[in-house]
C-alpha cells in the first residue's frame, strides 16, 4: 500500500503538468503485484489517476480561461471515443500500434525541439464553429486511441493543442486535463463493470493522486508555458525510451 500510494502520489504531480503519469503508476502496480490480471491492475489505475486528472482540470479551469465552448463537446467526444477503443481492443490486435508508437513519439519530440518557440505564446488560429469541430476532432481521434492503446494520452492531447489549434503549454495542458478526465471514465466505467478494479487500494491511491496533481498544478500555474514545455519535452522522452523497450525488447 504504501509503495503503490507514494507511487501515485507522485504520478498526479507529473501528469497534472503535462500527462504522462502512467509511466510511473503502472509500472509501479505491476512490480508490486506481480501476479494480477493486467485488466485489473490498469483499471485500479484508472480509478486512482481520473481523480488526480480531474482534480487538475479544476485547479486549471479556476486560473486559466478555458474555451468550454470548444472543450465540451470535445470531452464528450473523447469520452465515446475511448468506449469505442476500449471495445476495438477486444477485436482487433494492438501489436502494429505498439511498434509503431516510438515512432510516433519521436517525430512529436524532434518537431517541439525543432520549433523553439512552439507553444511559448498562445495564439489560437480557431473561433467559434471551427474551435469546435477542430478540437472534437482531436477529443475523439485521442479519446479512441486512449481506449484502445493508451501511453501518452496526455502528451499527444497537448501537442495536438500547441500544434493544430495554437494554444501555448500552460492553456494546452490544462485543456488536456478536462479531455483527458473523460477518456479515463470511460475506460473506468467500462473496466469497473467487469470488476477489474480493486478499490480497497484505489481509494487510497486517489487522495495520493489528487494531492500530487494540487501540487503539480500549482507548480505549473506558477511557472507558466516555459515550464510546462520544458516538463513536455522530457517526458516524451522518456516515453519514447519505455515504449521503444516495451515494443522491441520484451
Amino acid at each position: 500500500m504504501l509503495v503503490v500510494t507514494f507511487a501515485s502520489l507522485l504520478a498526479g504531480f507529473i501528469d497534472s503538468i503535462v500527462g504522462g503519469g502512467g509511466l510511473v503508476l503502472v509500472p509501479a502496480l505491476f512490480a508490486v503485484f506481480p501476479g494480477a490480471p493486467p485488466a485489473t491492475l490498469l483499471g485500479t489505475n484508472k480509478a486512482a489517476s481520473v481523480w488526480g486528472t480531474a482534480a487538475a482540470a479544476v485547479q486549471f479551469g479556476r486560473r486559466v480561461e478555458l474555451r468550454w465552448h470548444a472543450l465540451l463537446p470535445a470531452a464528450a467526444l473523447g469520452f465515446a471515443g475511448s468506449m469505442a477503443g476500449a471495445w476495438a481492443v477486444t477485436v482487433f490486435p494492438g501489436d502494429f500500434l505498439r511498434r509503431a508508437l516510438p515512432f510516433i513519439l519521436a517525430a512529436v519530440l524532434a518537431y517541439t525541439l525543432a520549433k523553439k518557440d512552439m507553444g511559448r505564446h498562445h495564439a489560437p488560429r480557431f473561433t467559434g464553429r471551427h474551435e469546435k469541430l477542430a478540437a472534437s476532432a482531436v477529443g475523439l481521434l485521442i479519446g479512441t486511441y486512449d481506449g484502445f492503446f493508451g501511453p501518452g494520452t496526455g502528451s499527444f492531447f497537448v501537442f495536438l493543442f500547441v500544434r493544430w489549434l495554437g494554444y501555448d503549454f500552460l492553456n494546452a495542458s490544462a485543456s488536456a486535463k478536462l479531455l483527458n478526465t473523460a477518456t479515463n471514465l470511460a475506460a473506468l466505467v467500462l473496466l469497473a463493470a467487469k470488476g477489474h478494479v480493486w478499490w480497497h487500494y484505489a481509494l487510497v491511491m486517489a487522495l495520493a493522486n489528487v494531492l500530487g496533481s494540487v501540487l503539480g498544478t500549482r507548480l505549473a500555474l506558477r511557472r507558466g508555458a516555459g515550464f510546462v514545455r520544458a516538463v513536455f519535452i522530457a517526458v516524451v522522452s522518456v516515453l519514447i525510451l519505455r515504449t521503444g523497450y516495451d515494443a522491441f525488447f520484451k
